[in-house]
C-alpha cells in the first residue's frame, strides 16, 4: 500500500520514538489519515502509535484538538498556525509525547492566489518544542500531494525525536 521509502521513513521514526519511550499521536486534515496508516503499517507499531485525529473539517479541529475557532477565522485552516496548534493540540488531548499535525490544500480544487492548491503546513510537536514546515507541491495531483506530505510530516517527525534532550 505505502511505498518503500514510506514504510522505511515510518519504521526509523518508529525507533526513533522507541528509543526515547514516546507515544505518537498524529492530527490529519489533507491526508485524511494517511499518516497513521503508513506508521501502523509497519508491525510491531503498536507499541508506540496510540491514536489519530482526523480532523477534515474546522469545527472537528476545535472540538477534537482545542484549535480555536478565532485562530482558524483569523488565519484559515491552512496555515502555520493552525497546524502548530493542531500538533499540540494531539498531544493535549492523548497521552502522546510526541504528534504530527498537517493541514492543507491536495486539489484539485479548493486553492486560491493566496493559498494555492499544493499548499500543506506540517508540523510536529514534543516537550513543549513545535517544528514547522511549509510545502508548496503545487498542483501535481491529489494523490501526489498527500503521499509527499506524508514523506515530509514523518521527516519533520523524526529530526524532532533526533534532536537533543534539553534539560
Amino acid at each position: 500500500m505505502f511505498e518503500q521509502t514510506l514504510r522505511d521513513a515510518a519504521a526509523q521514526l518508529l525507533d526513533a520514538a522507541r528509543g526515547r519511550g514516546w507515544h505518537i499521536a498524529t492530527a490529519e486534515s489533507c491526508t485524511g489519515g494517511l499518516i497513521a496508516g503508513c506508521l501502523t503499517a509497519i508491525a510491531g507499531s503498536s507499541d508506540v502509535v496510540l491514536c489519530g485525529f482526523v480532523t477534515y473539517d474546522n469545527g472537528s479541529k476545535s472540538r477534537m484538538l482545542g484549535v480555536p475557532p478565532s485562530l482558524i477565522e483569523r488565519d484559515g485552516a491552512v496555515s502555520e498556525s493552525v497546524a502548530r496548534a493542531m500538533a499540540e493540540g494531539a498531544c493535549a488531548n492523548s497521552p502522546a509525547e510526541l504528534s504530527l499535525a498537517c493541514t492543507g490544500i491536495a486539489g484539485p480544487g479548493g486553492g486560491s492566489a493566496e493559498k494555492p492548491v499544493g499548499r500543506v503546513h506540517i508540523a510536529a510537536a514534543a516537550e513543549g518544542r513545535v517544528l514547522h514546515l511549509q510545502r508548496d507541491y503545487g498542483e501535481i495531483g491529489r494523490d501526489a500531494v498527500r503521499a509527499a506530505t506524508v514523506a515530509d510530516a514523518l521527516a519533520l517527525a523524526l529530526r524532532l525525536a533526533r534532536e537533543p534532550v534539553t534539560v
